[in-house]
């Protein structure tokens, strides 16, 4: 007994678990699909009785496996609670489908209810439609034959009104040729031409003549409504439309009109040829009649294009392209004028009436993008105006630097080192001012052209600027000879005569690179900062279009290779000098002396145009002595050595060997000379070195001969000479003091009789020179 109630309690569990299944299941076929035995087995575990596939033996077996006593128990009681729950839970989903049913019941029955008396009515109207179409079909039979009799007289009242037409159509023609109702003839005529074509061999043959005569005097009249300016559009619009109803091939109309277009504009391209001043109050002035009979002739030439597109629909693209080379040959001029000296009021005057003339076209043909087109077209010209102001800044500065190379044809009172050093400052300052005064000119112009382009023009400025040091830095390389391009022009070498470098050019470009760095560079910035401040289309991530910082560096850089370059070539021009002084006589049979050689005379005379040259534009500098801190180098006597000295010591007399051994002693305790200091752009620090590298050069060619008696007395008379004259000419009179010893020394060791010359005869000779000079001076 107990076992059936078991079964029959799993068999109640099992219905009650398959009905919720199915309610709850999202899937009403995975109830009915069940896994394999083994793939359960498999992966049986505590949580399969939520699912299909549940096995109740394996469940208990591993619930018993895993579980307790007490665990079974508290799972037993869970499992009764759940039961009871599901239970209550199946309980109430009966309930609520039972009150649905009984809904849908109700609502069953009231559709019954409501239909019942619908058929009786359908039937009614059944019969009545049945008895309006019969009545209907009776009238239409009785009517039959009256209607077929009435339509037989309409169709010969029409053929009658017809053929009278036809007879009538020559006269109707004549009247509307001298009405010009144009529209009507060629609607009468359009309206026979059936008629014509199948019956105008016979029948109206005469009918058929006479109208085509008057149909081409009208078409011919019509042709000429067409290319009348006085008549209206609308007028020449009608009068295309009317000859296409006639057939008459209006494709050559369009070709001709249009060509007149193009020739309009073409003369209007020719009235605009001069540039526009931009005036405050112009009034009467021609510049005024000028633009008013401009704007006529374009408000003019936008009512032609009006007109062709009302006549000529299908023209849109045609007449875009037209209206494009308005603008597009306004800029082609103004290009031409930008490529010469042209003021920004001018430019903007020019982009003025240039919008203005866009403005009007745009309302005939919006879709041609004027506008646009106008824009980008702009924004060439606006660059392009930008370059070539910073072009012609760049020629007005060469311009006047190069005047230096006129003082070779005997201009120098004209042209002068100072007066083109102050010319080239002004021409760089000024003009840098002035171009940046017409820039702002633009940016302070209230024109939508131009305030569009604000940021551009911003760019545009600070990048022709960093580009104009850029291309002025090269230049001055150009010009000082330190630099070539085979694309460069060579109009600037051929103002400096060739290729000649003068030495005062190079100069002068190293003390104007000095002013770009010190003077130029920071006023520059400091207007741009303050009026060309903004700016960006060139984006973060290009970084400044101006970077001062990297100009002034470069030109710090360009003055200090000018200065040196202008150095060596001047010491380079002595040289010349010195090595044809002692390369030219024979030394060792050379003759007593008994004055100073020329050669001084010349190596002063060099020396004197260098300092005309230097102090002419070189600031004076500090004067003081030569300090060791300033020297980049340090040259030190290598005659003080033992084996120099046991030379010297061995002299033919023990007068020249006393003398000189005392020279050499007195050496041995001075203090460590330094003789190439940092050249400065000042002019002591420029004369100083020259003096110096001079010295330097005329201690190498001594080295290189050898004397007798004679000559070296020569030497040391030339030497004693220049230490009375080159004592004031530099600032380091020490390290002078020690080439020019240095030369007398190694003048002693090529020497075959080293004595020299006594101290009063030396002063005689030397006394004697400097009254002769002064003399010839004082004669001059």
């Amino acid at each position: 007994m107990g076992a059936e109630e078991d079964v029959a309690m799993d068999d109640k569990a099992k219905r009650m678990r398959d009905l919720l299944s199915s309610f709850y299941s999202p899937d009403p076929n995975s109830t009915s699909s069940t896994p394999p035995l083994n793939a359960v087995s498999r992966f049986a575990t505590l949580d399969t009785i939520n699912t299909t596939s549940f096995d109740p033996d394996q469940y208990m077996n591993l619930l018993v496996q895993k579980s307790n006593l007490e665990g079974l128990l508290h799972r037993h009681v869970e499992m009764a609670a759940e039961i009871k729950n599901l239970d209550t839970d199946l309980q109430m989903l009966v309930y609520e489908n039972y009150n649905k049913f009984v809904s849908a019941t109700d609502t069953i029955k009231r559709m019954k209810n409501n239909i019942v008396g619908m058929e009786t009515n359908m039937e009614q109207l059944l019969e009545k439609i049945m008895s309006v179409q019969s009545k209907s079909d009776g009238v239409n039979t009785s009517l039959f034959e009256k209607r077929e009799h009435i339509e037989k007289l309409h169709r010969t009242r029409n053929l009658l009104r017809k053929v009278q037409f036809i007879y009538d159509l020559p006269a109707r023609l004549a009247k509307c040729i001298k009405s010009e109702a144009y529209a009507d003839a060629v609607k009468y005529y359009t309206g026979a031409m059936p008629i014509f074509k199948a019956y105008g061999d016979s029948s109206f043959q005469d009918c058929k003549r006479a109208s085509e005569e008057a149909i081409a005097v009208i078409t011919k009249n019509l042709q000429g409504k067409v290319f009348s300016d006085s008549d209206s559009i609308q007028a020449r619009a009608e009068a295309v439309m009317l000859l296409k109803l006639l057939n008459f091939p209006v494709d050559n109309l369009k070709v001709q009109l249009f060509e007149k277009l193009e020739q309009f504009l073409v003369d209007l391209h020719l009235e605009s040829k001069e540039i526009p001043h931009a005036s405050a109050d112009q009034g009467n002035s021609p510049e005024s009649a000028t633009s008013a009979a401009h704007e006529a002739s374009i408000r003019e030439f936008a009512e032609a294009l009006r007109a062709y597109r009302a006549i000529f629909h299908d023209s849109e693209q045609q007449l875009s392209r037209l209206a494009q080379n308005l603008p597009k040959m306004h800029f082609e001029a103004a290009q031409q004028h930008i490529k010469k000296r042209l003021a920004s009021s001018n430019l903007v005057a020019m982009l003025r009436i240039i919008w203005t003339d866009v403005l009007l076209m745009d309302e005939v043909l919006p879709e041609a993008g004027l506008r646009d087109f106008t824009m980008e077209a702009a924004h060439v010209a606006v660059k392009q105006y930008v370059g070539s102001r910073f072009s012609h800044l760049l020629l007005d500065i060469s311009g006047a630097v190069v005047k230096v190379g006129k003082q070779m044809e005997g201009i120098e009172e004209e042209y002068s080192l100072e007066a083109t050093f102050e010319a080239s400052k002004k021409a760089l300052v000024q003009g840098s001012m002035d171009v940046l005064l017409d820039f702002r000119q633009l940016l302070d112009e209230n024109l939508e052209l131009l305030s569009k382009l604000r940021d551009l023009i911003v760019d545009w400025v600070q990048e022709g600027f960093q580009d104009f040091f850029r291309k002025l830095n090269d230049h001055f390389l150009l010009l000082s000879g330190k630099k070539y391009s085979a694309s460069q022009d060579l109009s600037f070498r051929e103002r400096i005569q060739g290729d000649k470098i003068l030495p005062g050019l190079v100069l002068l470009l190293a003390q104007l690179s000095v002013f770009v760095e010190q003077n130029a560079i920071p006023r520059i910035t400091e207007e741009i900062a303050s009026s060309f401040s903004g700016g960006g289309s060139r984006g973060y991530e290009n970084g400044p279009a101006f970077i001062p910082a990297e100009i002034c560096r470069t030109f710090r850089a360009a003055g200090e290779k000018f200065l040196q370059h202008y150095i060596n070539m001047r010491t380079q021009k002595i040289s010349v000098v010195l090595k044809k002084r002692f390369t030219t006589p024979n030394w060792v049979k050379h003759k007593e002396p008994r004055e100073i050689h020329m050669f001084v005379d010349l190596l002063l005379q060099e020396l004197d145009g260098i300092f005309n040259e230097v102090k002419s534009i070189l600031p004076e500098g500090l004067n003081r002595k030569h300090r060791r801190t300033d020297s980049n180098g340090s040259t030190t006597s290598s005659r003080s050595n033992p084996l120099r000295d046991d030379r010297m010591v061995r002299s033919n007399t023990q007068k020249a060997r006393s003398q000189l051994l005392e020279s050499h002693l007195a050496k041995l305790f001075k203090q460590k000379m330094e003789i190439f200091t940092k050249v400065e752009h000042t002019q002591e620090s420029v004369i100083t070195t020259i003096i110096k590298l001079c010295l330097k050069s005329l201690q190498e060619y001594v080295r290189l001969q050898t004397f007798n008696r004679s000559g070296f007395q020569q030497i040391q008379l030339d030497i004693h000479f220049l230490k009375t004259t080159l004592k004031d000419a530099a600032d380091d009179e020490a390290a002078v003091d020690f080439l020019l010893d240095e030369v007398i020394v190694a003048a002693a060791e090529r020497c075959l009789d080293p004595i020299p010359l006594e101290p009063p005869i030396l002063d005689r000779l030397t006394q004697a020179k400097l009254a002769k000079t002064s003399e010839q001076g004082n004669t001059s």
